[in-house]
């Protein structure tokens, strides 16, 4: 007894057990001994088995605790599957081990992964519920072993399946379902390449693995999730940042231009503030497409592609983009009011375009505010140019009074315009009238079928043509401009608008359509046309370089040219009125247009030196 004892403390090999029994039958013991012993050495052995299964357990259950660490280590789920059928593979000593997952949507299971595998077909395989062993326990939850798969009938052998059981070389088959609650998640497989029967111990050891990897796998899915929602949590953040900064860039954007139109600032104050804030160069402008302010440079933009964006903003009532230029307009029914462009090399956020559009609402308030305060100067201006140009003004000092409250001095000299162009441009020519009126510090109204303008100024042709010019530019048509003055006081204005208006007529009827001119301007038509008919000053304004030639050097160039005029054009007829050579009055002649122009011959031009020299002759006023 002695000697099994000893056996057993030294953990001996099974088959040591016999060497005390064959000792005492080679001794020649009695059989009562050997009997003895042989019951010693059942009991013995039967110790050892005890406490081999016990050191066993001891070694699963020290081997699952390490595994249950090092899943509660494991934050990603490849890991933990992957150390599942790591462990799985060790504890119970197996060739293959694998797991497959259930598909709810596919209503199936699939290989989700292996350790020890080597077949790409085996790895890839996906498995019908109830179909073969897998799919048995995946349908009924319940664990399922076989020593020989391929000779077991009570699973449904699919060719698929069998064909890649096949090509990994399995023989025997566990599998184990990876449960948690009333779900399954799939199966843990261990199998070996030969035939193999599973112990009811290692079936509880894999299904006591598989329990504690469903917990693991459903942590990893849960902090997946978890993660998932933290990092939507995040960009959710990061949009709401974001939108409580363009709330805040939106609310600045609007209380600086609210206290811009407050503080009573112009277009050109709210392009500087919304190029500040937006950023890039900025340019506004008006109905017609020209610029009422700009921030920056931008280059020459074409007109039609400019015309295009901005009817596209009109119908869409946002801002597009063209290229690095964003367009903006705003108008009130039909009429356009204005539109702005930016040009920025950075992309614009949907607050940015906002801003614009904002700014784009506002300098269309500021432009109608400006409509609204200029149609009532206009008014009160107008209704005090139709007095002074009705008749003659019965009340000067009141007519005074009501021009300075205008800041106006009615006895300075002015000009009087009258402009006439297509019945279609009527309106804009007076709009533009108004505005030089009120840049120049002056009257304008609109009176029989033309805008009339009072100036100051005492050139009234050279502001005629001025004004013509500016005019048909703006407009894109020509205007006609007559010009009467320069007058001073109340009291002659309305013969200087008579003047003014027969001057604008005449342009019409000698065909110079989109020109401007005064009285003086016209020869001898502007003698007729003129109220006061100063024959001096036109005699003197047709011939004066002539008169002044013959006093300095006392030579008879008006006589010679009188002549040539009475003798109907004939050198030499006037040779012999004047007494000289005919070469005399040739060479007169040639001086006479290096001194009149070289036009000195055309009919009209013509007819005015003949009017003037007969009116010298006379030597008295028409």
């Amino acid at each position: 007894m002695g000697a099994f004892l000893r056996l057993l403390a030294r953990e001996a090999q099974a088959v040591e057990f016999e060497r005390p029994v064959l000792d005492a039958r080679l001794q020649g013991a009695s059989e009562e001994v050997l009997d003895e012993l042989e019951r010693a050495k059942d009991l013995a052995l039967q110790v050892r088995g005890l406490l081999e299964r016990r050191r066993r357990s001891e070694a699963e259950l020290s081997a699952l605790f390490d595994t249950v660490a090092d899943l509660a280590t494991l934050r990603d789920l490849d890991a933990v599957l992957e150390a599942i059928v790591r462990r799985a593979r060790k504890l119970l000593d197996t060739d293959v081990t694998y797991m497959t997952l259930n598909d709810e949507e596919r209503a199936d299971t699939y290989m989700r992964v292996t350790d020890g595998s080597v077949s790409a077909r085996f790895q890839q395989l996906r498995l019908d519920m109830g179909a073969g062993l897998g799919g048995l326990v995946a349908q009924t939850a319940i664990p399922y072993a076989t020593a020989n798969y391929m000779a077991d009938d009570r699973f449904r052998h699919e060719g698929e399946i069998d064909d890649a059981v096949a090509e990994e070389g399995i023989v025997a088959i566990l599998g184990v379902p990876l449960r948690l609650g009333p779900r399954v998640l799939g199966v843990l497989f261990a199998a070996n390449r030969s035939a193999r029967p599973f112990e009811r111990e290692e079936v509880a050891l894999l299904g006591s693995l598989a329990a504690h990897a469903a917990v693991a796998i459903d942590n990893a899915r849960l902090l997946a999730e978890t993660r998932s929602a933290l990092e939507e949590l995040s960009a959710a953040n990061a949009v709401i940042r974001e939108h409580s900064t363009s709330v805040e860039r939106a609310a600045e954007a609007h209380d600086r231009m609210a206290e811009l139109v407050l503080r009573g600032g112009d277009v050109t104050d709210l392009a500087e503030s919304v190029a500040g804030i937006v950023g890039g160069e900025l340019m506004v402008l008006d109905s017609d497409g020209r610029r009422l302010a700009a921030v920056g440079t931008i280059e020459q933009v074409d007109a039609e592609q400019l015309s295009a964006a901005m009817a596209s903003a009109r119908s869409l009532g946002r801002t597009v983009r063209r290229g690095d230029l964003w367009v903006t307009a705003v108008g009130a029914g039909s009429e356009h009011l204005c539109g702005l462009l930016l040009r920025a090399d950075h992309e614009l956020s949907e607050t940015d375009q906002r801003i614009l559009e904002r700014a784009a609402v506002v300098t269309a308030l500021l432009l109608l505010f400006r409509r609204s305060v200029m149609e009532a100067e206009i008014r009160v201006r107008g209704e005090l140019l139709e007095d002074l140009v009705s008749k003659a003004a019965e009340e000067p000092e009141t007519v005074r009074e009501r021009a300075r409250r205008l800041d106006m001095d009615l006895d300075r000299q002015h000009v009087i315009l009258v402009a006439r162009c297509q019945d279609q441009l009527r309106q804009r020519l007076a709009f533009h009238a108004a505005s030089q009126a009120s840049t120049r510090g002056g009257l304008a109204a609109q009176r029989d079928g033309a805008c009339v303008l009072l100036l100051p100024g005492e050139e009234a042709g050279a502001l005629a043509r001025e004004l013509a010019r500016d005019f048909g530019a703006a407009l894109g048509e020509p205007v006609t401009i007559g010009a009467g003055g320069p007058a001073s006081g109340p009291e002659s204005l309305a013969e200087t608008y008579r003047e003014a208006s027969r001057c604008a007529s005449a342009l019409l009827a000698l065909d110079r359509v989109g020109d401007g001119a005064g009285v003086e301007d016209l020869g001898f038509v502007g003698l007729l046309l003129s109220s006061e008919r100063d024959v001096n000053q036109f005699v003197q304004r047709t011939l004066g370089p002539l008169i002044d030639y013959d006093s300095r050097r006392n030579t008879a160039l008006l006589r010679t040219l009188d002549a040539y005029f009475r003798c109907a054009g004939s050198p030499t007829k006037a040779a012999e009125h004047v007494h000289v050579h005919v070469n005399t009055v040739n060479q007169r002649l040639e001086r006479i247009g290096q001194l009149l122009g070289e036009d000195w011959m055309r009919p009209e031009r013509s007819l005015e030196l003949q009017l003037a020299l007969h009116l010298r002759r006379l030597g008295s006023r028409v």
